[in-house]
């Protein structure tokens, strides 16, 4: 596989046309060599899997064995580099299917076979892109977890490869999949709600065990596992059973509370408005509490510039705030106009904060007060507990989507584009926490500046 960065001039013209079409809710067709892979009607998909840890066994395999069936899609095997992973794995499907399945020790061992149509992919934040790369390369349409890239030339390479090849890639930010949120982006985007003047993001927990792993380090032996295939291409280092099981608390494997809550929540700012990045980000935060080895922060707070990029005079700001010390607030997401708020926890809209007759007369202007009322019933709010299997709503339409995207080869509803446009943020706020100064994007070359240097 090659990994150098291959495209560095994207095409900012296609870029953001496409992202237009995504944010219309547009079905779009991938390019003609894409059909040349389409499985017949009454073809069963036969699916591997690409790493078997916890986010697979908890949520990705129930969503899929939910649909299975009536889509006619079958695992025949499991692909994970530590032995006891992909053989509990294999044993486990083998059990909940009555289908046998195998358990293979690498991907290029998976990827030589002629059974395999497509993957889903719940490896370590890192790896999402380069497992991707791999899979599309391969011909396989892929299932793949977020965050879809944490570096900018991984980003950039996957796209191109997804482009490249056609194949069908659904990103794991299953908002896009949700009817709650469907229903907040027609009514963003037919004008009711007026323009988007603030936006306030929260993600709070109070769990010292959150990403940790204590019972299952001590099981993980060098011997047992190829830890340097688990590096892919960063500096290679000894063997660390907590970076390998707790990735989501060690830069580079993982940003942490970026890579793992930001994007979710940043990626409905750009499907709401079509924006296809911020202007800018600045960040701030460190590790307060939980003083357990980890180098990434237990408390985060960004402000995201957003508005059209080239007219600085119009925009708003997105305030995220995260945190691992302290429970209260919960997950939250406010949109703000003139004329009240649109709250994505409880699904409603209202007038609150909207401008009142008596402040808009003062200036000799209309007040301006949204209807109240509910986008839907609160059944798919979204949960903070980990691993929340097959009773997430949210996985479950996501996987679905995918799978029909497979068989009709139209653009899935979390593509590419959204998650190119997700890791952008990404790796903006990135940027910002690692060099504590206000960081952009250049358009032409693809690439975040911080400092005045592109990095």
């Amino acid at each position: 596989m090659d990994l150098k960065d291959t495209n560095l001039n994207t095409n900012r013209r296609d870029f953001l046309k496409t992202s237009s079409l995504l944010a219309a809710g547009a079905t779009v067709s991938w390019n003609a060599s894409s059909y040349a892979a389409i499985v017949g009607a009454n073809d069963r998909v036969r699916t591997a899997i690409v790493g078997c840890g916890d986010r697979m066994k908890g949520a990705l395999v129930p969503a899929f064995l939910s649909h299975a069936k009536e889509l006619n899609f079958q695992f025949v095997a499991v692909s994970d580099i530590w032995n006891m992973r992909r053989d509990q794995g294999a044993a486990m499907l083998s059990e909940k299917t009555g289908n046998k399945v195998d358990s293979v020790r690498n991907n290029e061992e998976l990827y030589a076979r002629k059974d395999v149509d497509a993957v889903l992919i719940a490896t370590a934040d890192f790896q999402h892109a380069q497992h991707g790369i791999q899979a599309v390369n391969a011909g396989r349409d892929a299932y793949v977890e977020k965050p879809t890239a944490h570096t900018m030339p991984d980003a950039r390479n996957f796209r191109a490869a997804v482009h490249k090849t056609g194949k069908i890639v659904q990103v794991g930010t299953q908002r896009r999949s949700t009817p709650g949120y469907q229903k907040a982006y027609e009514y963003i985007n037919s004008g009711q709600f007026g323009d988007i003047v603030m936006v306030e993001m929260s993600w709070n927990v109070n769990q010292p065990g959150r990403w940790r792993r204590p019972d299952v380090v001590p099981l993980l032996k060098e011997q047992d596992t190829d830890w340097t295939r688990y590096q892919l291409d960063l500096p290679k280092v000894p063997f660390d059973a907590r970076k390998y099981l707790e990735f989501r608390l060690f830069w580079p494997y993982s940003s942490g509370l970026p890579d793992q809550w930001l994007v979710h929540q940043i990626d409905t700012v750009h499907w709401f408005t079509g924006l296809p990045h911020p202007r800018s980000v600045v960040a701030n935060g460190g590790i307060y509490a939980w003083k357990d080895g980890r180098v990434n922060w237990d408390t985060l707070t960004a402000v995201f510039d957003y508005g059209p990029l080239d007219d600085p005079t119009k925009g708003f700001q997105v305030v995220y705030s995260t945190r691992q010390t302290n429970s209260a607030g919960g997950v939250k997401e406010l949109y703000y106009s003139t004329g009240g708020m649109l709250d994505m926890d409880k699904r409603t809209v209202t007038p609150n904060g909207g401008l009142t007759a008596k402040y808009a007369a003062e200036m000799k202007m209309e007040p301006k007060l949204l209807k109240s009322f509910s986008l839907d019933d609160h059944s798919e709010k979204v949960s903070t507990d980990a691993n929340t299997g097959s009773g997430d709503p949210e996985t479950g339409a996501n996987m679905r989507n995918w799978m029909e995207c497979v068989r009709s080869r139209k653009m899935p509803n979390a593509s590419i584009e959204a998650g190119y446009s997700h890791s952008i943020a990404l790796c903006m706020c990135i940027a910002a926490m690692q060099t504590g100064t206000r960081v952009t994007f250049d358009d032409k070359t693809q690439q975040v500046v911080a400092g005045g240097k592109h990095v």
